[in-house]
């Protein structure tokens, strides 16, 4: 089977937001940095801290959030704009996947891949923690993507990393 796809900035940005909160680290520091934002807040009520401390702690919270949601989504955007912007034609079959494009050909074998996960919008397939690329859902029939969906399920380990 063979789909044709390009890819739309605003659906591959919320991708790499979704890549991004998948990851084990970044949930760590999120969490932290809302217990940290959460105390500071219950220590200016009690009147334990000042209020610098307080607005130091929002605004440690606010930049991550900036920076995980909008910046590095959008780094990497930019970084790999040309590869965003190219049309792709994927094959898959029960032994390979493959990617063509103008520029040339790749074919990887199943067992290549680490492990795949679903968002609305694209199938993300792993090499490793950061390698990794995205198949959009959009320019495929149900059918098509129920079939992409049993090939993977069947060759690749489902999950995020």
């Amino acid at each position: 089977m063979q789909i044709l796809f390009n890819y739309d900035k605003k659906k591959v940005i919320q991708a790499l937001r979704y890549h991004f909160i998948s990851r084990p680290e970044i949930k760590i520091l999120a969490v932290i940095t809302i217990v940290f934002s959460v105390l500071a807040g219950v220590f200016l009520f009690m009147k334990k801290i000042h209020p610098q401390i307080f607005l130091l702690a929002s605004f440690i919270w606010m930049a991550f959030f900036i920076v995980v949601f909008y910046l590095l989504p959008l780094i990497i955007y930019k970084k790999s704009k040309n590869t965003f912007r190219d049309s792709f034609a994927a094959g898959f079959t029960p032994q390979y996947i493959s990617i063509e494009n103008a520029r040339g050909r790749s074919e990887w074998e199943w067992n290549r891949f680490s492990n795949f996960f679903e968002t609305p919008h694209f199938f993300h397939l792993y090499f490793n923690k950061r390698a990794f690329f995205l198949i959009p859902k959009d320019d495929m029939s149900s059918v098509q993507a129920s079939e992409i969906r049993k090939l993977l399920t069947a060759n690749v380990r489902i999950g995020k990393y």
